[in-house]
């Protein structure tokens, strides 16, 4: 079941949502509009390197992978 960001087209209010089907009714939060647009989130994630020490590595959307793309900015 992934967890999904939105975008209410009404009133701007950004969410995440886990979304158990894709029939499944969502609405905002904020205003309970269900004129919503799904965001291609960002994703981080942390290991190891080989002496032990915490590293992370943040990427951009999935469309750049790098943060240099306008959605990536705007953000």
């Amino acid at each position: 079941m992934p967890i999904f960001e939105f975008e209410c087209q009404n009133c701007k209010t950004r969410f995440e949502q886990l979304v158990r089907s894709p029939e499944e009714k969502l609405c905002c939060p904020n205003c309970s509009s269900v004129a919503l647009r799904k965001l291609i989130s960002r994703f981080s994630f942390a290991s190891k390197d080989s002496r032990g020490n915490i590293t992370s590595s943040s990427f951009g959307c999935s469309g750049c992978f790098g943060g240099n793309c306008s959605d990536c900015h705007s953000r």
